[in-house]
């Protein structure tokens, strides 16, 4: 067998109060793909850190490279040791070329008077060409789709001549037709004997590319398993430390569903045209479609942020003019963002603060003084209900882990008491336990007579979920169908017809 190109053992890392990790272990061969898995707060982003040289870990570890032992002293010396990193943001100048963006290490470290632009381009064209990636090196980055910004971090990768390189979370942004070409380009770096850490939690995406497992949980290191051997169920149970089932979220059908929002000929210019649809109390409509299809822009439309040309909007049988998100509000429509930490949440404010910010009036008296006793209360009384952890009000929401801090924004719309509550990905980048847990909280909100409104790229999500499912092509409907035994397959027919 070859020599592993990584080992690391015992590996701890303290911070004030928390241990981060506690004496973990991996390994990783030259060629393989090996997926580091866990819930948020696992430890996994710790140990990119370590690894990529951010972070120190605890005296006692081992880490050795191709054979010996080293110490990882600061990112640049991580890349000497032939370890690359691929963050969820790329970490890429957006106002500088592909070239720079290539070589920027390079310039950096050798420091020389005079920059060698024509070496910088031609390893620039050679690493993008290695990834048979169609893209100038004179193009600037941030004119780039994301999936082609994702394709320069891996060229840079490359022309760095990384013995392995870790993506974190690396298809969270990418539409089906580019997750299909990552993983060729991940082949290709196999067959270059150039090793892969790759960190998600999708299911489906880690079965295809990975090898082997480890996981990670609360810090600590629980197994390490071969991909072809190991039942995804057995895997999330590893994962979570108890046992998860695959559930349906679909309503009873009992109960009379009766609209509460109907849409009509909603257009907007290069967006999305004629929809009409409506959504019943007490059901989840799940939205789907393509990247493009146009599912955000029209529920945005829906909720004020981007007002449509024409059409119209009626709210429980009365026709409604929706020119911004403060009609929508006071309308009873709510809109939780894709982007929970840009869009959803002020990270810098606490749990509390974010959970009562659009309905800070209830709360105020005639003197325009917040009452902190009964907003704490309020707060508290959400957190329990959502189960927010830790359960502390005052504690900041960037502290939280991605599954509790979308609990935190679903808690800020729910507490508005809305007629129509409309979620875009709501469980993009969290982990499977809280995947879960978010998937319950939306059924039990449409079991109290709510109108739900998911937008989902993930179609087990969307079946699982959806009592009907809306399914968007270019701006137009192709489909709305009721859940009855409803396939991938027929689903992606109509996203694609």
């Amino acid at each position: 067998m070859a020599e592993k190109f990584l080992e690391i053992s015992n590996i701890s890392k303290t911070f004030p109060g928390v241990k981060a990790l506690n004496q973990v272990k991996f390994d990783i061969y030259p060629g393989e793909v090996h997926a580091l898995v866990g819930e948020n707060g696992a430890g996994k982003s710790t140990l990119i850190k370590i690894l990529s040289g951010v972070q120190p870990p605890d005296e006692g570890g081992k880490i050795v490279i191709e054979g010996q032992e080293v110490s990882i002293k600061d990112p640049m010396d991580a890349i000497k040791r032939g370890i690359s990193v691929i963050y969820q943001d790329f970490s890429l100048f957006s106002n500088l070329t592909v070239a720079e963006n290539i070589g920027i290490n390079e310039i950096i470290e050798k420091n020389e008077w005079m920059i060698p632009w024509k070496k910088i381009n031609r390893k620039a064209k050679e690493a993008l060409d290695f990834l048979q990636a169609d893209i100038d090196p004179q193009d600037i980055v941030g004119h780039l789709s994301v999936a082609r910004q994702q394709m320069v971090a891996i060229a840079a990768s490359v022309a760095q001549k990384a013995k392995m390189i870790i993506m974190d979370e690396p298809t969270s942004a990418l539409s089906r037709s580019e997750v299909e070409r990552l993983y060729e380009i991940i082949e290709n770096l196999k067959k270059q004997k150039i090793a892969i850490m790759f960190v998600g939690h999708k299911m489906d995406e880690l079965y295809h590319v990975a090898d082997r497992f480890t996981i990670f949980r609360d810090g600590q290191y629980v197994n390490t398993v071969e991909a072809g051997e190991t039942p995804e169920a057995d895997l999330i149970s590893m994962m979570v430390g108890r046992k998860i089932e695959v559930k349906s979220y679909l309503g009873s059908g009992k109960a009379e569903k009766k609209p509460v929002l109907r849409v009509e000929g909603l257009s907007k210019a290069s967006n999305f045209k004629d929809i009409s649809f409506e959504a019943r109390a007490g059901e989840i409509l799940g939205v789907t479609g393509l990247v493009g299809a146009g599912r955000s822009e029209t529920m945005q439309a829906i909720f004020g942020l981007n007002p449509a040309d024409s059409g119209k909007i009626w709210l429980e049988g009365k026709e409604v003019q929706i020119r911004s998100p403060k009609e929508a509000l006071e309308n009873g429509i709510a809109y939780i963002p894709e982007s929970r930490q840009t869009q959803g949440l002020v990270l810098k404010k606490t749990v509390r603060d974010n959970i009562l910010l659009p309905q800070l009036s209830k709360y105020t008296n005639f003197l325009g003084i917040l009452n902190r006793e009964k907003m704490h209360d309020a707060a508290d009384q959400w957190i329990q209900m959502l189960d927010v952890r830790p359960k502390d009000a005052n504690n900041r929401v960037s502290q939280l882990s991605g599954g509790n801090q979308q609990k935190v924004v679903l808690a800020k719309w729910i507490a508005t008491h809305a007629r129509v509550l409309i979620v875009d990905e709501p469980t993009n980048g969290v982990d499977i336990g809280a995947k879960d847990e978010i998937h319950k909280i939306l059924r039990d909100i449409a079991d109290q007579g709510t109108a739900v409104i998911m937008i989902s790229s993930e179609l087990p999500e969307i079946i699982a979920c959806s009592d009907r499912i809306m399914v968007m092509r270019r701006g137009r409907i192709t489909g709305i169908l009721d859940n009855k035994e409803v396939t991938q397959e027929q689903i992606m027919n109509k996203a694609v017809s």
